[in-house]
């Protein structure tokens, strides 16, 4: 997998997670809605990293070997 996959895959599955754990519809044992702060946060990172370059996923997934 390339680094784009790769951010983009983490970022999938972190928002997906966050937001399972923060709708009480769906996740009334785990319902909290400061997860979704979380989801703000990965939301922020992709906006950010689109105009900056800096991405910490995109080095993380450098460091693990990703092409």
């Amino acid at each position: 997998m390339t680094v784009n996959n790769v951010v983009s895959a983490m970022a999938g599955i972190i928002i997906m997670i966050s937001l399972l754990l923060g709708a009480q519809a769906i996740s009334p044992f785990a319902y909290n809605s400061n997860w979704l702060w979380l989801t703000a946060f990965v939301g922020f990172n992709l906006f950010q990293s689109a105009f900056t370059g800096f991405c910490p996923a995109a080095i993380i997934a450098k460091r693990l070997g990703a092409k």
